[in-house]
Order: C-alpha cells, then structure tokens, then sequence
C-alpha cells in the first residue's frame, strides 16, 4: 500500500478525465479519491456525447480495469453539489462492475484504514439541492437558497426541513475509531486555507479578505474527532487564494484537490508518511 491518488471538481472534463487515466495507467497508484463534481453541470444535459456517468466514465474506467488487470486501483468516490443525483444508478452501476465504490454516507475498509465518505455542503447559491444540507443548525446564510428550497433530481433519506451535515457525520461516524480514518469530504472545513472563495463576478481587490464558504460542521468534526487524513474539494479558487492545498488540525492533515484552471490538480501521497504529500497540475 503505497501511492494513493486524490483529485476533485473534474466536472465532467474529458482533459482532466484523460490526465487521471493516463497517471493511473503509468504510476500506478494503489488507490484513487475523488472527491465529488463528477458530471457535467447538471448531469448529462451538457454532454454533447450521450449521458456522461455511462458513455463516458462507465467505459473509459472499464477500459482501465481491462489493461490494468490486478494492478487496477481501488477507486472511492463520492458525487458533489452539482452532481445530480438521478445519475447514481450509474454510479451503482460502475461498483457493480468492481470499477470503484461510491461511498457517500459509508464507511470502506481500505488495508488497515477506515474510508469514510461524505458528499454535502452547506446551503448555497444554487438550486441544485441534492446533494445539500443545513450545517450545524436549520439556518441558510444571505444570498443562498435553504436545502429545502430549489429543486431536486431524486428522492432523498434525508430530512429536507430539519436533516444537517452536523446529524450525518454523527450517524455516519457514531462508535468509529477515527485513528486511521480517511475522511473524502466535498466540503472544506470552516475558515480555512482550504475554503477562501472569490464572489461571482467579483475581482480579488473586491471581495472581502475573510470570505469562508466551507463547513463549520466538518470543522468541529475535525477539531474533535481527529481523523488520521482528510480530503476536500469544493472551493475551486481556494490554493489561488490561500496560496495553501494543504493544512494541519491539530493530528489531521487535510488536503484539498480543488483547482480553477483547465488542468487537473492531482494530490500524490503514502499513507504511511502524510508529510510528504505532493500536488501538481497535470
């Protein structure tokens, strides 16, 4: 168990697709993250080549497997907040054929490792809401849509109203020794060098210096609970930023993937010394 993979935000990019493929095939790493925004916004709809999860990420990884054989990754992924949710048939489908494991709200066995994974963040802007909940609390900061508002492309467990990221990583975690857990989050946590954002339409001499849009429910998860690594996307401008993709919480490290250009922004560590970790854009 030595190389592992972390990327995030591919958004439906067949380049970023491509380079992961490509760096998999040649170095190939003993497991891969990715860490949610799979699709093209909204799912298929702006795939001009048929439905994206199916033509595209179902065989493209199928093709992998087949030349890889037994060195073929284990893959853990997770969708995030663009990523529609009537496309999980088709995630279900790729774990059915061993190609990864979709792990939101689940946890995975890798080595002696714990793979917790959690797809959700904080109400925003967007009417997408699958893949939303309210944060510690039943409240929706200024300009956003609450989680129960908008529109939804499936049915949900959750409880729209009252349901929050703070109550899922409670039920998700609950009697979990967090000593080697891996954590795949789209969310940041709160107040960051991994979740500084830049307002739409606003340049960096405008916006304000402390704007934050990560979770405060991931942030106290990880003040309290301490996981071994955790892995975060999301907040695309955040390393331009912070000019940091990587932070230290007390015993945790936590890196983000997360990338505002073209290229893809591939995360390289060992899980044996996290110290070492390694981002690049390819």
């Amino acid at each position: 168990m030595d190389t592992c993979f972390f990327v995030s935000d591919m958004h439906g990019s067949e380049q970023r697709y491509n380079a992961l493929l490509k760096a998999i095939r040649d170095r190939k790493p003993a497991a891969v993250f990715i860490g949610g925004e799979l699709l093209p916004h909204r799912g298929s709809l702006n795939y001009p080549n048929g439905n994206f999860t199916n033509d595209y990420m179902l065989r493209a990884f199928s093709r992998l497997s087949e030349e890889m054989g037994c060195n073929y990754p284990d893959i853990f992924l997770i969708p995030g907040n663009n990523d529609c949710r009537s496309e999980e048939p088709f995630l279900t489908a790729g774990e059915a054929q061993h190609l990864w494991m979709h792990i939101h709200m689940r946890r995975v066995s890798f080595g002696h490792y714990n793979v917790f994974g959690y797809a959700c963040v904080p109400p925003t802007t967007i009417k997408l809401k699958d893949w939303e909940r309210y944060d510690v609390e039943p409240y929706t900061g200024p300009g956003n849509l609450a989680s129960n508002e908008g529109f939804r492309t499936a049915t949900t467990d959750a409880d729209p109203e009252w349901g929050t990221i703070a109550g899922d990583l409670v039920q998700l975690t609950q009697d979990c020794d967090m000593k080697n857990a891996v954590c795949l989050f789209h969310s940041p946590p709160f107040n960051s060098w991994l979740d500084r954002a830049a307002p739409d339409g606003q340049s960096f001499d405008q916006m304000p210096l402390d704007l934050h849009i990560g979770s405060v429910a991931v942030a106290r998860f990880i003040a309290e609970k301490q996981p071994y690594l955790t892995l975060h996307g999301y907040t695309h401008e955040s390393t331009r930023l912070s000019g940091e993709w990587k932070q230290l919480f007390g015993r945790t490290w936590a890196f983000s993937a997360a990338h505002d250009g073209p290229q893809l922004a591939l995360v390289t560590f060992n899980l044996h010394d996290l110290s070492e970790a390694l981002r690049e854009l390819i």
